[in-house]
């Protein structure tokens, strides 16, 4: 994401089927407000039966997962230096309680750690560099990252039959209060598993214009993203409350939000995922291609 951007950002062109039953080929230059409006905009104005993408050589890479303890401190080191790393490396980090993980040892299992999901896509002795202040931030419980593709960076997932409930929201800084804050929440919960997810954004995403497509949050600094996972239905009001106060501790009066992860989180929250113009912008489109709202099985945008 750093390095090339979104998925969007590399999208050429679509077709696409209207609710009329129009297909239209849709570009830069062709429909363009419908060009623009799904990139990000979900699947509010149509059926996308083909894309066509500017793809980007594989080159290799290194990556992997870097387990370090996670404390206020921990925390704050990582997002700096997922801040400041180059281009070429993108981060995932998990705060949670240790899953039994067999290649951490047992003493670790359910306490606070930081499991980091890394990837630079670039020379592999530039990833060294890149990579060095990560792991210099505390001694590693765990260091498996090695030199493999971007493909190998998500294996298969296995469905386990456990429900999850998650909220999503960005945030502009984490510092030693807002660490300590997300570790105490994390404490509190009952869950099965429970997780803050930190992406520090920027690089390559940052850099196109916020008005360039439907995804507006360009400027943001760090998406967060909460989860509890648990067995059965009953439990679901307990750790649904539980997100929505963790949510509301760590988004202030901001609470925008990832289109791509909310759940059923109401009209509301939809319209925090397009901030500003975009949503007017939106429904503006809606209303030229779909003015019935017959697509609104989804995270909806009305017609205007």
């Amino acid at each position: 994401m750093r390095r090339h951007g979104l998925t969007i950002d590399s999208l050429l062109s679509a077709r696409v089927v209207t609710a009329d039953g129009r297909v239209l080929d849709v570009d830069a230059s062709n429909h363009r407000d419908l060009f623009w409006a799904i990139r990000g905009g979900g699947g509010n104005f149509g059926v996308v039966t083909r894309f066509r993408y500017r793809l980007h050589p594989d080159e290799g890479g290194t990556g992997g997962m870097l387990v370090l303890p996670a404390t206020p401190d921990t925390l704050v080191a990582f997002v700096e230096a997922a801040d400041e790393a180059p281009d070429e490396l993108s981060t995932i980090a998990n705060v949670m309680p240790a899953p039994p993980m067999p290649f951490l040892a047992k003493e670790h299992h359910g306490r606070p750690v930081l499991l980091a999901m890394l990837f630079h896509a670039g020379p592999r002795d530039d990833a060294q560099r890149a990579l060095a202040p990560f792991r210099s931030i505390a001694e590693p419980l765990a260091d498996l990252l090695r030199p493999l593709s971007y493909a190998e960076m998500y294996p298969p997932e296995n469905g386990g039959g456990m429900r999850a409930s998650g909220r999503t929201l960005f945030v502009d800084g984490l510092d030693r209060g807002v660490a300590a804050e997300i570790l105490g929440r994390l404490a509190a919960s009952t869950a099965q598993m429970r997780a803050a997810q930190l992406r520090v954004l920027g690089g390559a995403m940052a850099r196109v214009p916020a008005d360039a497509t439907a995804f507006a949050h360009r400027g943001r600094r760090i998406m967060v993203n909460l989860g509890a996972v648990y067995a059965s239905p009953e439990e679901a009001p307990v750790h649904e409350a539980w997100l929505d106060a963790f949510a509301a501790s760590l988004s202030g009066p901001n609470g925008d939000a990832y289109v791509n992860f909310l759940g059923d989180d109401g009209a509301e929250r939809v319209r925090d995922a397009y901030p500003g113009e975009t949503w007017n912008r939106l429904r503006e489109v809606k209303r030229r291609y779909d003015p019935d709202n017959f697509f609104r099985l989804n995270h909806n945008v009305p017609p205007a």
